[in-house]
């Protein structure tokens, strides 16, 4: 691509050494009529189908920029697009003794098409660019260099007119967007716990609830540790638990006779005697 830029540059310094040559050796007088400069019978436009509104071409950060460039060749013969590039430049007016390279803003990509149209035909050609800048009104320069059948070299313009620079519009769908939503909603639900445990907590403290019955209705049973002596009535019981000492209590009382069952057909002799 920058082959061919300084190619086309290295043509066109070629033609104008060759005109000053043919001026300071012609023989013809300085009243003679300069040759006719040749114009193309092209027609370049360039559209901006995604960007265009009705407040005009609004170039957004971030997002590639495209531009349909239409090509009509009117001539007899075929002509080749070269390539496309672009410029942005400043809106102001520096005035006619400025520097031309101070109005420059960026440059835009230069895109290698060597397209060939044929004669009466009209062709679209795509060109895009991306753009990082601060918001601002810039003018959108876009120029194209054509060649015709005998290898004649112009420079035509495609576009020259004042656009924006814009932001991306945020949705809240953005994945980022959803991201801060919910780091935001953790940090403010980890900050209100803690003030909760810190202050608010401490001030109205959770009394126990209680299940109705006195306090002292409820037995409990105080364990001792293993190897102290129990004195007094405090001895443990054994074999099952009792709760209280066997070894305080006479033997006759411990083995009480038990009442015997006396049998039914006893009790029914002993019930027909006493009928008798």
């Amino acid at each position: 691509m920058v082959a061919l830029r300084y190619s086309v540059l290295a043509a066109l310094a070629l033609r104008v050494v060759s005109v000053f040559a043919a001026e300071a050796e012609s023989p013809l007088a300085d009243d003679a009529g300069s040759p006719p400069e040749v114009e193309l019978k092209a027609d370049i436009v360039a559209t901006f189908p995604e960007a265009d509104d009705i407040f005009g071409v609004k170039l957004v950060n971030g997002r590639p920029t495209k531009a349909v460039i239409d090509v009509t060749n009117n001539e007899n013969e075929p002509i080749m697009v070269a390539f496309v590039g672009g410029q942005l430049l400043n809106t102001k007016d520096l005035g006619p003794d400025a520097n031309p390279l101070a109005s420059i803003v960026r440059n835009l990509t230069t895109v290698r098409y060597e397209a060939t149209i044929p004669a009466g035909e009209k062709q679209s050609l795509p060109y895009s660019f991306v753009l990082d800048m601060q918001p601002q009104d810039v003018r959108l320069s876009l120029m194209a260099v054509v060649t015709n059948s005998a290898n004649q070299i112009f420079q035509l313009g495609v576009y020259d007119q004042v656009v924006s620079i814009v932001e991306a519009p945020t949705s809240i769908f953005d994945p980022q967007i959803i991201f801060l939503y919910i780091f935001l909603t953790g940090v403010f639900g980890a900050t209100c716990y803690f003030v909760y445990k810190t202050y608010i907590e401490a001030l109205f403290p959770q009394t126990k609830r209680s299940s109705g019955k006195p306090a002292g209705s409820k037995k409990t049973r105080a364990t001792l540790p293993e190897g102290e002596s129990l004195s007094g009535g405090e001895g443990s019981a054994t074999g099952t638990d009792k709760g209280y000492d066997e070894s305080w209590i006479p033997s006759d009382h411990l083995n009480r006779p038990s009442a015997r069952r006396v049998k039914s057909g006893a009790s029914a002799k002993s019930k027909t005697k006493a009928s008798e």
